[in-house]
């Protein structure tokens, strides 16, 4: 099968690069499963196992896709959808607040995720683990933030009150400006608190040597969570999730890999016990269930089905309910 995945950046990815590392990881399994594969991506991409066609942002995309191609694999929903004359699926990423319909086509990221759209048309992300150094299971006196620092409902605010809470640990803040505008929002408090390390924004094996390091993420997001990379890296490393219960956390911490709950307090005293979580086995959870082979198998699936003319959604998904306030429940 000659498969076409569209996405508007460079690949292959630098640092955290949540889609493009996504991408990167698909196309390599499928092109490992006997299919090839093409990129249609921004300028100064480069692939060793598929081929590369730059965007023209002066053309329309559905004139960019080549006649050999039988299905393309969308990550956002152009504008000349209707235009394009080949089958098609589109995953969506991340989050939307409005009644906006999506393709019948689409593909979420989570169960949540596309129940929060009608929709139960999912695929969980993974990620090559073969690309990432081996884990240590002898962890020292630290959690880890790892996110967008700037981000409001990634929630460095709580993550740091959670720190603070606990006595010979300090927390990593991976992710981000090294001093965003949001940190320094919070006030000297926090900023100047020797219980906080900024490492700003890292990737390859500076992230991989500061999650080696840590006992566990820290992770109390307000939003709903479409899937979250940062959740199956940690987890890889041996490091439990201490987080809140929003979108797909539920789905993909359970007890055995750690700890969701709306309130600080819950969750300090759980981060207390964390030497009774089993740093091996949250390593093999994460292995076993989310590998990149795993999500590529998943996404032929839904190739299939489009190949055969049918529709992966029988009405097309919107979203169930608009989110008024800007965040979730946190005490």
């Amino acid at each position: 099968m000659n498969i076409l995945i569209v996405e508007n950046s460079i690949i292959p990815f630098k640092h955290y690069g949540g889609t493009q590392r996504v991408i990167w990881y698909l196309g390599k399994e499928l092109y490992k499963l006997g299919h090839k594969v093409t990129y249609l991506v921004k300028k100064g991409s480069k692939c060793d196992f598929g081929k590369i066609i730059f965007i023209n942002n002066d053309k329309e995309l559905y004139e960019q896709i080549p006649n050999y191609i039988d299905i393309v694999h969308f990550n956002n929903q152009p504008a000349d959808l209707y235009k394009i004359d080949k089958p098609y699926i589109i995953t969506m990423h991340g989050n939307l607040n409005n009644n906006n319909s999506l393709d019948y086509n689409t593909v979420f990221v989570s169960k949540n995720h596309a129940e929060r759209y009608n929709s139960n048309s999912f695929v969980y992300n993974g990620l090559d683990w073969n690309d990432y150094s081996k884990p240590n299971f002898n962890k020292k006196n630290c959690y880890h933030f790892l996110g967008k620092a700037s981000w409001g409902v990634k929630n460095l605010k709580g993550s740091i009150q959670i720190i603070k809470g606990l006595e010979n640990n300090k927390l990593l803040v991976l992710g981000g400006k090294r001093f965003s505008e949001r940190v320094l929002k919070m006030g000297p408090a926090y900023f100047l608190s020797t219980k906080v390390d900024f490492k700003g924004m890292v990737g390859g094996k500076e992230k991989e040597n500061y999650l080696n390091m840590s006992k566990g993420l820290i992770f109390p997001v307000l939003w709903h969570e479409p899937f979250g990379l940062a959740i199956i890296e940690s987890l890889f490393y041996g490091c439990p999730v201490f987080g809140t219960p929003y979108g797909s956390l539920p789905e993909l911490i359970n007890n055995e890999v750690g700890f969701l709950s709306t309130k600080k307090k819950e969750i300090k005293n759980r981060i207390k016990d964390t030497g009774l979580f089993n740093n091996k086995y949250c390593h093999e959870y994460a292995l076993e269930n989310f590998n990149s082979k795993n999500m590529a198998k998943k996404y032929l699936e839904k190739y299939s089905v489009v190949l055969n003319g049918e529709k992966l959604n029988l009405n097309k998904p919107e979203l169930k309910n608009i989110q008024n306030q800007k965040y979730l429940k946190f005490e």
